[in-house]
């Protein structure tokens, strides 16, 4: 939540997972309207980046607002 959108190879980087699973859940986010992937090149290699959606956005939210409420219980 740090960066407006990430290629893939940063979320390569910042995940240390295999190019398969980065990829499954980003078709995953995707199919759930989380990201926006954007398809382009850059000079001759394919380039991939991902951009979080509102709807993203507020789900993200939601989570951490569950997440903290989990545990600061008492």
């Amino acid at each position: 939540m740090s960066v407006e959108s990430a290629e893939f190879n940063y979320l390569l980087e910042q995940t240390k997972a295999t190019r398969g699973n980065v990829s499954v859940q980003i078709n995953k986010l995707k199919e759930a309207g989380y990201i926006e992937v954007i398809k382009s090149f850059r000079g001759n290699y394919p380039l991939t980046t991902c951009k979080i959606t509102k709807v993203g956005l507020a789900a993200f939210e939601d989570y951490v607002e569950a997440i903290s409420g989990y545990l600061n219980q008492n």
